[in-house]
């Protein structure tokens, strides 16, 4: 009998069957080191000028079977929001946390990302305990910043860790899920700066927006085109 040929793989389906195999290296390494359970940490929304920053927190099921999931950045709109539910279901236990604007105006964008990080691992920690569930052994955070004052379970940064591990896919999934539905609302109670668009991004339509609208609550004064939006705001009302 002749041997059936294998179907040929494109180079997109080359790309993607690369991308799988590489979103779980981190936790194929961390088994191999006896380093599990891991927690999944990632945070989305450092460079908007507008809205919180979203982190979130992730254990997932030892075997979870989450077809398509990748970095958020990389997966369609469609993609993400199909994924939520999934994960939430395979995960023993996740968290999303914001950091608000007022955070993000005291003590700047980067603190602000690490104390939502380290809500959203403190939360699911604490969860896994009342649960009396296995502890993690490690959290992995995307990135190459340590998260300060995490005093538990250790921890280990990779950069690009959302392309390399699929608990911190997973968190960034989440994350960004989160903050693009807080968005859309936004442009609800704020029409005229296409938060459902941009996101709080600093694109040409929004910057527009904040030079002819001015500023809304949700914007970050601790922002260069946010400050000189207030400045103008100022100067204007100062003129009258």
């Amino acid at each position: 009998m002749a041997k059936r040929k294998q179907p040929e793989l494109f180079a997109g389906d080359k790309a993607a069957a690369k991308r799988r195999w590489r979103i779980g290296e981190v936790e194929r390494r961390c088994k191999r080191q006896g380093l599990w359970p891991i927690i999944g940490t990632d945070e989305v929304g450092r460079g908007p000028l507008a809205g919180p920053v979203v982190a979130a927190a992730v254990v997932l099921e030892d075997g979870a079977r989450l077809k398509g999931l990748d970095d958020s950045k990389l997966l369609t709109e469609a993609s993400r929001e199909a994924l939520v539910p999934k994960i939430e279901a395979q995960a023993l236990a996740w968290s999303v946390v914001e950091g608000p604007v007022a955070l993000i105006d005291s003590v700047n964008i980067l603190q602000a990302s690490m104390w939502a990080m380290r809500q959203a691992v403190e939360e699911v920690w604490n969860s896994l305990l009342d649960a009396g569930a296995t502890m993690p052994k490690l959290v992995v955070v995307d990135g190459n910043t340590p998260i300060p004052e995490l005093v538990r379970p250790g921890q280990k940064t990779y950069v690009k860790g959302d392309q390399r591990s699929r608990a911190i896919a997973a968190a960034s999934i989440l994350a960004k899920v989160h903050r693009d539905r807080l968005m859309v609302r936004m442009a609800d109670e704020h029409p005229g700066y296409g938060f459902a668009g941009h996101k709080g991004y600093p694109t040409a339509e929004h910057l527009a927006a904040l030079k002819k609208l001015g500023p809304t609550p949700h914007h970050r004064s601790s922002f260069a085109p946010v400050r000189a939006a207030i400045a103008r705001q100022t100067a204007q009302t100062s003129s009258q």
